[in-house]
């Protein structure tokens, strides 16, 4: 049988710079081929980043993708490396498509091509286009209709773009049909909790209903809210994994494969979902044999916790960085929601980039404020105490607040304190709301709710408590200090914006609250149905009636991390003006 070394690049790109990331596939196609590679992959969308959202509709921006990719041929030539064929997502548009109603003007494609010898040897466009959860792409693109197969080596490679090895029928039955030796897949599929098993799942699915090993290439990074895990697999067309790469990390996997020897006559023709097979040969001698270097394996899986915690650090890391950012400025109450983001920050930027603000009030008390102290000892984050009493006594006189209204205040203030210092030494602030307290709306419009990112949006407040106490037994088990005070883990939840407040006075426990807004948010189930899987009738009613109500607080709340199959945001949308209430129904 053929052999074929891939190089397949796990790695991040960053939306809108082209030329930047055309110069990390050039600087990873050097590599791949100082390591003897014979096909190299890029992810969905490299050349531009992904998702570009409004952008496609840009024609200027589409031209300038298309100019890159041929521009990016001609360098891949004169560096030596034009005998490498180089697969490498890209933003396209179609040639052919015809004007009508629906369809995005301009025709633009979320496309992949083959580079080789100095040319563009293969175009193709995905033809699966999802448009669910954060997806939007008959928003942007048109579909792609033919099956491309690259003959590398001997070998045939048919090529896929990502929702088209998650939809049935299109381009794995069509791989079958074409008789390819390798599945080749290039993808842009964001991070949510327990996705990794379900994509393991798919890819031996795929493999088998392909009949061929299967190369699943992973995107790894985030942008905005968005987070992708890498993961990539390789699997067999029996189902059997024969490589996996590393999560939450960028790598080039570099795999030996042993594969069927290409048909001595060229597949061509229509096959399934009437896909046109375009087939390119770009060498049909197969490589002299040789001893594999890179026989394949499984890097370690993360568990549950770990899984999640890395996924917060790499969508702050992204979103500061790739914005151009330094440093981040959270206030620090001494409790759980702060600590946790402080120590997320600390391990995305460095402590050194990390400025936390306590700013106590007439309530605070002297175990909070130890509290958070302790914190910047433990993580060497920088530490200032700005008190907010004489701000409110001076509110208070002027405005006779009471109840609500002057607890609100105070919240308030250390919004302000925070934008002050956030605009005076070029911080950016972190919001660190949870999601249980996003859905219920307990939160203070501009207020705790400040900031330009909210690192535990997603974030039920049970899995804070989940993610804090591994955090800490990470840290313990490595030899070095746990970042979080066990008191600000141990203690009751509270505001503190008034004497002996507790979160408990004004919500559901959070092990209750959760899973109610498990079953209501992220899986859109009604109260009937709730109340039916055993969840009392008033407490369902409550907590529906406050997650209808808070809209209009959501929509105001920075961006996040998205971890969730359904998070607050690109996810979930709802009308704010809405006389629906789930909530009210019997």
């Amino acid at each position: 049988m053929p052999q074929l070394r891939l190089a397949l690049n796990q790695i991040d790109s960053t939306v809108g710079d082209i030329a930047g990331n055309a110069a990390e596939v050039l600087r990873r196609t050097r590599y791949a081929a100082e390591h003897g590679a014979h096909l190299v992959a890029f992810p969905e969308m490299m050349l531009t980043g992904y998702p570009v959202e409004d952008l496609a509709l840009r024609s200027s921006f589409v031209e300038a993708s298309r100019a890159a990719l041929v521009d990016l041929a001609a360098r891949l030539a004169a560096e030596g490396l034009g005998e490498l064929p180089v697969v490498v997502g890209y933003l396209g548009r179609s040639e052919h498509a015809q004007p009508r109603f629906g369809q995005p003007a301009g025709a633009p494609q979320n496309c992949a091509a083959v580079l080789h010898r100095g040319a563009v040897a293969l175009r193709f466009a995905k033809h699966h286009l999802p448009n669910y959860g954060v997806f939007d792409e008959f928003r942007y693109f048109v579909r792609g209709d033919t099956m491309p197969v690259v003959r590398v080596r001997g070998v045939d490679v048919a090529l896929a773009i990502c929702e088209d090895l998650w939809q049935d029928g299109g381009r794995v039955p069509a791989a079958r049909a074409a008789g390819a030796g390798l599945l080749l897949s290039v993808n842009a599929s964001p991070y949510e909790r327990d996705k990794d098993d379900t994509r393991l799942d798919l890819c031996r699915k795929r493999a088998q209903e392909a009949g061929c090993t299967l190369a699943y290439l992973a995107m790894v990074g985030g942008q905005d809210e968005l987070v992708f895990d890498g993961d990539s697999l390789v699997v067999s067309e029996r189902g059997e994994v024969i490589a996996r790469g590393a999560q939450f990390a960028e790598e080039v996997l570099l795999l030996d494969l042993d594969l069927p020897a290409a048909p001595a006559q060229a597949p061509s023709g229509r096959v399934d979902d009437g896909l046109e097979i375009v087939h390119v040969t770009l060498s049909d001698t197969p490589v002299e044999r040789y001893e594999p270097l890179y026989t394949g394996g499984a890097a370690e899986r993360l568990g549950d916790e770990a899984e999640i915690y890395a996924a917060l650090v790499t969508g702050l890391r992204a979103y500061v960085r790739k914005n151009g950012f330094r440093s981040v400025l959270i206030g620090l109450s001494g409790g759980i929601d702060s600590a946790l983001c402080a120590a997320i920050a600390c391990d995305a930027l460095g402590a050194e980039n990390v400025h936390g603000v306590s700013m106590p009030s007439a309530y605070s008390s002297a175990h909070s404020r130890e509290d958070a102290a302790d914190l910047a000892r433990r993580t060497g984050l920088h530490f200032r105490t700005v008190p907010i009493a004489p701000m409110f006594d001076s509110y208070m006189g002027a405005l006779s607040l009471t109840g609500l209204a002057e607890e609100n205040l105070q919240s308030r203030l250390r919004g302000v304190v925070l934008m002050g210092i956030s605009n005076q030494e070029g911080h950016i602030v972190l919001a660190p709301g949870n999601k249980s307290e996003l859905a219920v709306g307990y939160s203070t419009l501009y207020g705790d709710s400040v900031g330009a990112y909210g690192p535990i949006k997603d974030v039920y407040k049970t899995t804070v408590f989940r993610l804090a106490r591994w955090r800490n037994a990470d840290a313990e088990a490595a030899g070095r200090t746990p970042p979080i005070p066990e008191n600000s883990i141990s203690k009751p939840p509270s505001a503190e914006l008034r004497p002996g407040q507790v979160d408990t006075d004004s919500l559901p426990d959070y092990d209750a609250l959760d899973r109610v807004l498990e079953l209501y948010v992220d899986r859109d189930l009604g109260r009937d149905e709730i109340i039916a899987a055993g969840y009392d009738p008033a407490l369902v009613t409550r907590v529906l009636k406050l997650t209808d109500t808070a809209e209009y607080k959501r929509r105001q709340y920075p961006p996040g991390t998205k971890i969730s199959p359904k998070g607050f945001g690109k996810d979930r949308r709802l009308p704010i003006t809405n006389r629906w209430r789930e909530g009210e129904r019997s």
